[in-house]
């Protein structure tokens, strides 16, 4: 950027408590691509990508988020194991504790925004100690136009020191890794860990609060896109269950893949400015328009990188099975200008049963549509955890308890509203394992995902038979163009139908008992729609 000596000569962080910093202000991805080259921090790969190692920490810390309870938060948060309560005079100790860690550092600042929508947009500052954390800033937030950063003023700010270590015992943390976020200082601050995720999903637990507390607007955990008639679609899902893989269709324009706001202008709009998509097993057949975007200035992270050719093995999960790449939404082709949408047509829960019981598609009612959607449903396989040596059921409210300050119902009547206001269709679809469970069934083509959700976008499921589903009373369609009809009914596809029963029965079980601590808050409809074990 032309601007960057004057910017390096007007930006100060005092008023942050940052003295004496050498800033590097609003540096282009190219530019913090070279400079975590020479650090040693990162090396370019056959792609021409930018490939880092996070350090120790290769994922979200959940139990190491914190919110500090306050006249803000103190009656609103949903306090426990997921929005663990910090004390206001530890927080102001510990972020003195982070500037001074930081002063007289190099540190990188980038000025950025969230919310694609105008009249939603919060504008944030962030400071980095790394240059590959300031490139991840610049993919993942909106990027204002050079003219808009004379004026610009945050109203949030994200600080990030992946070096500097907390003291649990002095400074009231778990360990010493962090993410705490101010409601009433409207700060993010993250110290400990290098994963680049604490980062969008610290600001995106923040939306989490603001946008319905403040903006009367839906947060949601999911992705969108758009078809040629200007019909939006959702895609709700947790890490793993397709999320990102199905919203980037070739037929569809891509708003988001991750994080948006559902308005009462009833407009859909991407919290974001980029993707941060899982690159395990990445192929260019399976999927392309990810494999693609993955070029100068993207941002790969715990890859394994073969030392002579520069190629990625895309298949190594010797860091760690969570191996991601960040990219600006333009490397995408096939994009929804503005990142905004329509009311949705269509909404999708993704969920990857690994114990091969859920239908690979059925149609839920308001009832159940409210009852997946607090439930959160997916499941772990054997061998992605230590200890785990079977199928576990992987619950999360509102597909994405980590980042939701708010009571789950709270969400969930929100959604519910729309969902009847707009006369959207809801469906299930299960990404995961046919023919038994993981270990013995087989992991659900995704051909034949992307042929259901086609078919249920273009209304070819409207007029096919349906057959509630004996266990969890969801409608199953017994036909549907592209897809073998055998596989629609999970239980044929099992070798032994009456221990697929058993098996339905048992996870109709732990339905329940995860949703026992929510139905004091849950009305009859709600209740209806649980499975009927």
């Amino acid at each position: 950027m032309d601007n960057n000596t004057l910017f390096t000569q007007s930006i100060s962080l005092k008023e942050l408590g940052i003295e004496n910093a050498k800033i590097h202000y609003q540096l282009s991805p190219e530019e913090l691509h070279d400079i975590t080259i020479q650090s040693g921090q990162g090396i370019e790969v056959s792609s021409e990508s930018l490939a880092v190692n996070t350090g120790e920490y290769t994922g979200r810390s959940p139990k190491d988020r914190f919110i500090v309870k306050d006249s803000i938060t103190e009656d609103k948060v949903w306090w426990g194991n997921v929005n663990i309560p910090f004390a206001p005079e530890a927080f102001d100790a510990l972020y003195n504790k982070v500037t001074a860690y930081l002063s007289n550092k190099e540190v990188f600042v980038r000025d950025a925004y969230a919310c694609a929508d105008p009249n939603y947009r919060l504008n944030i500052r962030a400071v980095t100690e790394n240059a590959w954390s300031n490139l991840f800033c610049y993919n993942m937030f909106l990027r204002p136009e050079v003219q808009e950063l004379a004026n610009f003023t945050p109203e949030w700010t994200l600080i990030s020191a992946p070096g500097f270590f907390a003291d649990p015992e002095l400074d009231g943390t778990r360990q010493s890794n962090f993410a705490i976020l101010n409601f009433t200082r409207k700060i993010v601050l993250i110290g400990g860990t290098g994963y680049t995720g604490e980062i969008k999903k610290g600001i995106f637990s923040a939306l989490n609060f603001i946008m319905p507390v403040f903006r009367n607007t839906m947060p949601m955990h999911c992705s969108a896109n758009v078809g040629q008639n200007e019909d939006t679609a959702i895609f709700f899902g947790l890490s793993g269950t397709g999320k990102t893989t199905l919203s980037a269709d070739p037929n569809r324009k891509l708003i988001g893949d991750d994080e948006h706001g559902w308005t009462n202008e009833n407009t859909i709009f991407n919290f974001e400015g980029g993707c941060y998509a899982k690159v395990i097993n990445l192929s260019e057949e399976n999927e392309p328009d990810i494999f693609r975007a993955i070029k100068k200035g993207s941002l790969l992270e715990n890859v394994i990188v073969n030392s002579d050719t520069k190629e990625v093995d895309f298949e190594d999960v010797s860091i760690t099975e969570n191996t991601r790449v960040s990219y600006p939404i333009f490397h995408i082709d096939n994009i929804q200008p503005g990142s905004i949408g329509k009311n949705p047509k269509n909404i999708f829960f993704l969920t990857a049963d690994s114990f091969g019981i859920l239908p690979p598609i059925s149609k839920l009612t308001p009832g159940q549509a409210a009852y997946h959607f607090i439930s959160g449903y997916t499941a772990k396989v054997a061998g992605t955890e230590a200890g785990i040596t079977e199928p576990q059921p992987n619950f999360s409210a509102c597909f994405g308890a980590p980042f939701m300050p708010l009571h789950p119902t709270k969400y969930a009547e929100m959604l519910s509203k729309k969902i009847k206001d707009a006369n959207v269709k809801v469906w299930l679809i299960n990404t995961g394992w046919t023919g038994g469970p993981y270990g013995i069934g087989s992991r659900m083509k995704l051909k034949y995902t992307r042929a259901m959700i086609t078919a249920a976008l273009n209304g070819e499921l409207d007029e096919v038979g349906y057959e509630n589903h004996e266990v969890f009373g969801i409608a199953k369609p017994q036909t549907c163009p592209n897809v073998p009809s055998e596989i629609l009914n999970p239980r044929n596809t099992w070798e032994d139908p009456e221990l697929y029963d058993k098996k339905a029965i048992e996870l109709a079980q732990k339905f329940k008992a995860n949703f026992a601590k929510f139905e004091e808050f849950a009305n009859d409809e709600i209740m209806a729609g649980a499975p009927k074990a």
